[in-house]
């Protein structure tokens, strides 16, 4: 047998042994943009999802311990029934199928939002993170420096000219000034409509954490609100930032000289960070990873950069030159090797 066929046959024979039932079958539940899957699988009328998370490719360690942090703080974390970190299986609670991704709409987005923000509050105001790995400048700098590799040379084909690297190193360097400026806290890293599920108690179910940071407080809102797999009118999105800032001040996070205006700005350039970074990760997951399944989600992706620094006269360079080499180009279709 080939590799992925061992590894399909260790998973379903631990399964069949951590639930002591022979007759058990595994069905896919999910995958990420890491090698790390879900599989499903019912016993005694019960749902569980198994996580393969190959220890020398993805180590599970660090999901279980953020998962306790969140779990300890009363955030909706998934149970773990059963674990072997030796193989890299973990037996966890069945959080159902219901992505915010399907589940959102204009009727109950305030609702659905609302909750994941008491989360979101919950995480930055209760959960330790000063001894996470810090969201620092070269967390920073490698993020955007995807997006020039993957996007610009490997999909449009383009080398930038010294002078263009000049606009490009600018607005990282805004970009970077900004998130360093805030205050610090707990950062989920992927906290969108594709990591949260509705459930019954306690909404959202929150999954996906185990890259959690310490960092800038805005960071996690910007993946909310301005998610790459769902967007709103920015009037909306607004509402919500400054309900959010409201919270946080109260909470004692942020200060009163923290206004409307600044932290708005946080949260614009810190969204532009997290875009940026997203735009060369499509790319990358494909021409690298052979993971197609982004690239139809790269359109929403690129309007939010250059929607946002379009509204920052110190990134209008930056959008002029990304739109210059985009413009006429079908995103979503895979450039020739």
């Amino acid at each position: 047998m080939d590799n992925r066929n061992d590894r399909a046959a260790a998973r379903l024979a631990w399964t069949r042994s951590a639930l002591g039932d022979d007759s058990l079958t595994l069905a896919p539940a999910s995958s990420d943009a890491s090698f790390r899957s879900y599989w499903r699988t019912v016993h005694d009328g019960q749902s569980w999802i198994v996580m393969d998370s190959p220890p020398e490719r993805e180590d599970p360690r660090p999901w279980l311990a953020i998962g306790e942090r969140l779990a300890a703080a009363g955030l909706h974390v998934p149970k773990v029934a059963a674990q072997d970190l030796q193989q890299g299986f973990l037996l966890i609670e069945d959080l159902g199928s219901r992505l915010y991704l399907a589940e959102l709409d204009a009727g109950n987005a305030d609702r659905l939002y609302g909750d994941a923000m008491d989360a979101l509050l919950a995480m930055q105001t209760r959960v330790a993170c000063e001894d996470l790995p810090p969201f620092d400048h070269v967390v920073l700098v490698n993020g955007l420096e995807v997006m020039p590799k993957w996007f610009l040379e490997r999909h449009l084909g383009h080398t930038p000219s010294c002078e263009e690297w000049d606009v490009l190193e600018a607005a990282f360097d805004l970009i970077i000034r900004n998130a360093l400026a805030q205050p610090r806290c707990f950062v989920h890293r992927d906290y969108h409509s594709r990591n949260l599920l509705v459930v019954d108690e306690n909404n959202p179910g929150i999954i996906d954490f185990q890259g959690a940071l310490h960092g800038p407080v805005t960071y996690d809102l910007a993946s909310l609100l301005r998610d790459a797999y769902v967007a709103w009118p920015r009037e909306r999105v607004e509402g919500w930032v400054e309900s959010y800032r409201l919270r946080l001040r109260q909470a004692g996070v942020i200060g009163g000289e923290v206004d409307a205006t600044r932290f708005l700005r946080w949260f614009d350039l810190t969204g532009l960070h997290r875009h940026v970074r997203v735009l060369g990760q499509f790319y990358r997951l494909w021409y690298r990873d052979g993971k197609p399944g982004y690239l139809a989600d790269v359109p929403q992706v690129y309007r939010y950069v250059i929607e946002v620094a379009r509204s920052h006269p110190e990134l209008a360079d930056f959008a002029a030159l990304l739109e210059r080499h985009a413009a006429g180009r079908d995103l979503t279709r895979v450039a020739a090797a």
